[in-house]
């Protein structure tokens, strides 16, 4: 798979800035213009793109009470899946306008196909890549209708055995699409810290030979900032404007104040890291100067020996290196040597 991948011109590798996706989902609660006020809270944020999803409760579901339909426990308890479904999708007629919405205030903005008709309808539409949710890994029709189109794919792994990761290359592979990128995902709503996983990313990136990054839905940015250290290069995470307003995703979702901050500390994270070296910065040299070394702590004169009452190992770094300490100790001075005076090669009878 290719390590550098361009979405809207926006570079992904491994030497790249973490690419952070805002995911909307149902956080819009069927307001047109709650969901461009989630886009436009975010403009100055450092995001680099907005996400939707592309369904209706017909594409995704049926409309059935059988038991299997029906969800038990959690934030959707007593829901069926087309109930769910119903309150939480993203009209469809809404998402042209927000993916230029998006592009005007400096982000892209790109969904979640659920079907093969919401495939066709991305790429009408001008949606620049494609990520395909956790459950539908194993969608093969549609993965491969996605890798034809030629753009980049998001792949979460949330449900996935190896296998299905390696059904899914394969399949993309054989559309010629290398542009695939997955996510370290565990699908829980919200997702328990202990189940998080994320030292799984480095080793994802290892075995599959792609880059990796994190669809995150645990609380908090401790875990996003996790990954980052780990070498995710994608953060995917759930944002609303008040988790108070409610919704379908409301209650594992970032509050957007957090989810500003949270990019604020990724990028700050990023200079952190710097580079793999052993060589020091450009401080770290400085600050050298202020370390030990030889000094003069006791007026010396000419031809006196030196003793451990007459120099010392001292604050500031412009004496002799104190390895030179001990063999010092027991020669003379070869001149008259004040208090204070940093220690030098041609002070010392050798």
């Amino acid at each position: 798979m290719n390590k550098e991948i361009f979405i809207d011109g926006k570079r992904i590798a491994a030497d790249s800035p973490t690419y952070i996706i805002a995911e909307m989902s149902g956080n819009h609660l069927m307001s047109f213009e709650r969901a461009k006020d989630i886009i436009y809270q975010l403009k100055d944020s450092g995001v680099d793109a907005v996400k939707l999803q592309t369904y209706t409760a017909d594409t995704i579901t049926i409309n059935s009470d059988n038991p299997e339909f029906q969800i038990h426990g959690g934030l959707w308890d007593g829901e069926t899946l087309y109930s769910l479904y119903q309150k939480a999708y993203t009209p469809w007629e809404w998402q042209e306008d927000l993916v230029k919405y998006a592009k005007e205030l400096g982000m892209s903005c790109f969904s979640s196909p659920f079907d093969l008709t919401a495939v066709d309808f991305m790429d009408e539409i001008g949606m620049p890549a494609y990520k395909v949710a956790s459950y539908e890994i194993n969608d093969i029709p549609m993965i491969r209708k996605i890798a034809k189109k030629g753009k980049p794919i998001i792949i979460s792994t949330g449900t996935a055995h190896m296998e299905d990761v390696e059904r899914a290359f394969r399949v993309c592979k054989e559309e010629g699409n290398e542009d695939v990128i997955l996510l370290k995902c565990t699908s829980a709503y919200p997702c328990p810290y202990e189940d998080m996983n994320i030292k799984a990313i480095p080793l994802m990136e290892k075995t599959y030979g792609c880059l990796c990054g994190l669809s995150d839905h645990s609380f908090g940015s401790e875990v996003a900032l996790g990954a980052v250290a780990l070498g995710a290069k994608v953060i995917e995470k759930h944002v609303t404007i008040k988790r108070a307003d409610g919704g379908p995703d409301g209650g594992f979702s970032m509050e957007m104040e957090e989810f500003i901050d949270m990019v604020r500390q990724i990028r700050n994270l990023e200079k952190a890291l710097g580079r793999e070296t052993l060589e020091l910065t450009t401080l770290q040299e400085g600050a050298r100067g202020g370390c030990r070394s030889l000094y003069v702590s006791k007026e010396i004169k000419k031809g006196e020996v030196f003793t451990e009452d007459n120099i010392k190992s001292v604050r500031p770094a412009l004496g002799l290196h104190t390895m030179y300490y001990e063999e010092v100790l027991g020669k003379t001075a070869t001149a008259d040597l004040p208090f204070a005076k940093p220690l030098s090669f041609g002070d010392v009878m050798w």
